[in-house]
């Protein structure tokens, strides 16, 4: 189930190299600084995620969370949170099958999302190695920082992008799986207080980036009619429609 996930996020994430591709771009330096230069760094929107790493920086391995975590420690026995960590996304396709207005086309919304867990499972794996933090319950040395936490606010952060300007609630509401997914990862005794303080950070920061310079692999082949021929199909035996997609 993992390796068909990550499958398919690779592939929704390749989707706009080969979109540019096909188009003829040529993404060079150049290319590439004229593009950033249209949107620059959003210092404003990593500061959340910005206090969130710093705030799990300080604490790690600190007194407090040694203290804290016994607290919190319920030795809960449940899988929920493999799932919780997901809602977020099942919630933005169940509102649009419902016909809410989001920011984005299905196509896009699955592009971001794909590309954002990707690099966020990338990079919490890449942290995780490198740290070698033992878990609350020593299982091994892979706690810094929380892997379900940083897919579960990557996941409620593009709830929000999506319909922060339409459906605030509904936009905010991720955050409330993504927290319940920290939580939960503390008391199964399987994360310190810091692994997902740092979790939720990469998560956010990620996909802000995605979203913010998500023109730059700006491709969809289900937007513009001119790509998508329709032609009706009728003889003796049959009828029915023709549907090309052009790239």
């Amino acid at each position: 189930m993992k390796q068909s996930l990550f499958t398919f996020c690779l592939i929704l994430a390749l989707c706009p190299i080969l979109g540019l591709c096909q188009k003829g771009y040529v993404v060079d330096s150049v290319t590439f600084a004229e593009f950033t230069e249209k949107r620059p760094f959003p210092v404003k929107q990593m500061i959340i995620p910005g206090v969130l790493g710093g705030t799990a920086l300080l604490l790690n391995n600190g007194d407090f969370e040694q203290e804290l975590q016994p607290k919190i420690n319920q030795d809960l026995r449940t899988n929920i949170d493999d799932y919780t960590r997901f809602a977020p996304l099942a919630l933005m396709y169940g509102a649009d099958a419902l016909g809410v207005q989001a920011e984005n086309h299905w196509f896009d919304q699955s592009k971001n999302a794909a590309l954002s867990l990707l690099l966020t499972q990338l990079i919490t794996t890449g942290i995780k190695r490198s740290t070698a933090k033992t878990r609350p319950n020593n299982f091994n040395d892979e706690a810094l920082p929380s892997g379900h936490t940083s897919l579960a606010f990557a996941s409620a952060t593009v709830l929000y992008e999506e319909f922060k300007n339409t459906e605030p609630l509904l936009a905010y509401s991720g955050y409330a799986f993504a927290s319940t997914t920290a939580y939960l990862r503390m008391a199964k005794n399987k994360h310190w207080l810091s692994d997902v303080l740092l979790g939720s950070a990469l998560g956010i920061a990620v996909t802000k980036l995605v979203y913010h310079f998500d023109y730059l692999f700006a491709w969809n082949p289900f937007k513009g009619p001119e790509r998508l021929v329709v032609l009706p199909k009728l003889d003796f035996e049959s009828s029915g429609v023709y549907l090309a997609l052009r790239f």
